[in-house]
């Protein structure tokens, strides 16, 4: 591990991600990991990954599958391919265990699978939570049928990243298809994943999920997908018919964690800090979708105290994810 500059704080990095091979070759041509840039940074769990976080100043990567993962499989071969996934990127880690860290993959298409699969992540391969992207055919996971997932992950006190993915077809088809071919982007990191997850963001806390599982903790990128900028308006509008309290706002930030993936702006993390608090805010690059000096760059060069930096680049981490 290189040697830190005097007076940086160490950097843990919470969204970055690889591609299994095999799983990556289930998506067809059409994905957007497909360009060879991308797919060869995604499947190295080695030197290319190693050196770009060494020229970015990173020390650590908790390292998870890309979208769209198993979310979208039949039950079957999501179970097995989680299970294939994280055996393998448990093996990674273990050639690197000071470097890397990870998230599983949870087969969500059978929930009471993905709450075992989980639960042998975390206590036989040393996992720090899991990752699920999108919507799981179809279906959001506030959805009771899958509320073994949150009960599993608050007994095992880690939590659940909650990544984008593409729309389901009806919503691109409603929203987007006049634009999609000349701007792809938008059913993507430009549009269509902020507001896919953010929409799952508030259905989680309408759902009261967090009502029956009160120490459960997830994680959303992108600075939140955009609910942080949102709160206190949607706090208000749900108890203007009286029959709802101000409580958005208070589950929110008690349950929510975000990351800075791919969002590096100085004007939208100081609304952040003061809709959120610095204490749940940590540092993420989404490599190798984004690269990482830049994200380190703007880390050390952000408009808050040392102690505040410090705790967004690696402290809150260490402290939700038991690193």
């Amino acid at each position: 591990m290189p040697v830190k500059p005097l007076g940086k704080p160490r950097v843990i990095a919470l969204e970055e991600h690889f591609q299994d091979p095999e799983l990556g070759a289930m998506y067809g041509p059409l994905d957007a990991n497909a360009a060879a840039h991308v797919r060869d940074r995604l499947e190295s769990l080695g030197e290319i990954r190693l050196k770009e976080m060494d020229e970015a100043g990173i020390d650590i990567q908790v390292i998870s599958h890309s979208a769209p993962s198993v979310q979208k499989m039949d039950a079957e071969s999501a179970v097995r391919m989680a299970r294939l996934v994280n055996d393998r990127l448990h093996t990674a880690i273990g050639n690197h265990p000071d470097r890397f860290a990870g998230f599983a993959t949870i087969p969500t298409p059978d929930p009471k699978a993905a709450a075992d699969e989980l639960e042998r992540a975390v206590t036989k391969l040393g996992f720090k939570g899991a990752m699920v992207h999108g919507l799981t055919n179809g279906r959001f996971l506030d959805e009771p049928d899958f509320w073994p997932i949150f009960e599993r992950a608050q007994a095992l006190d880690v939590p659940l990243y909650f990544h984008p993915a593409v729309p389901s077809q009806a919503v691109i088809d409603a929203y987007y298809k006049e634009y999609m071919d000349k701007f792809p982007i938008i059913l993507r990191a430009a549009w269509g994943f902020t507001m896919e997850t953010a929409t799952q963001g508030l259905r989680l806390v309408l759902s009261g999920v967090f009502d029956k599982y009160p120490g459960m903790q997830v994680i959303f990128g992108h600075l939140g997908e955009g609910l942080p900028f949102y709160t206190w308006r949607i706090n208000m509008t749900l108890a203007r018919d009286g029959r709802h309290e101000q409580w958005f706002r208070d589950i929110f930030t008690s349950h929510f964690h975000i990351t800075t993936s791919g969002f590096w702006s100085d004007p939208a993390l100081m609304m952040c800090v003061q809709e959120l608090g610095v204490d749940r805010i940590m540092f993420s690059v989404d490599w190798p979708f984004a690269p990482n000096r830049p994200a380190t760059d703007w880390l050390h060069r952000i408009p808050l105290c040392a102690e505040d930096r410090a705790k967004i680049a690696s402290g809150n981490a260490r402290r939700l994810l038991k690193l």
